[in-house]
C-alpha cells in the first residue's frame, strides 16, 4: 500500500482576483495560490507572490483571501487539477 500524505498544484490568480499584503514590511501582489489535497479529503492553501516594489523578494506564503471568487477559482482548480491527475500518461 502507498501512503500519499498529500497532492499539490499550483493555480494562477487572475489579475481581477489579486490582492495585496504585507510581510516585514514590504508589500507583495499575491499572484499565486499553492492548493494542497489533504489525506482527510479538505484542501488547505497559500497564496504567493512578488514583492510590489520588484527585485526578489523573500518567498513567503501568506494567508488566501476568502471570497466567493477566489472559493470558485480554487474549487475549479482543484476538479481541473483532478482530471489532469486521472489522465496522466506516466513519468516522462
Amino acid at each position: 500500500m502507498v501512503d500519499i500524505n498529500a497532492l499539490a498544484f499550483n493555480v494562477t490568480i487572475p489579475d481581477h482576483l489579486r490582492w495585496r499584503d504585507e510581510r516585514r514590511g514590504e508589500e507583495f501582489e499575491l499572484q499565486s495560490i499553492t492548493v494542497r489535497l489533504l489525506a482527510d479529503g479538505s484542501l488547505a492553501a497559500k497564496a504567493y507572490g512578488k514583492p510590489v516594489a520588484g527585485g526578489r523578494g523573500a518567498y513567503v506564503s501568506f494567508n488566501v483571501r476568502r471570497s466567493p471568487e477566489i472559493d470558485a477559482l480554487i474549487a475549479d482548480a482543484a476538479a481541473a487539477a483532478s482530471g489532469r491527475w486521472a489522465e496522466n500518461t506516466g513519468l516522462a
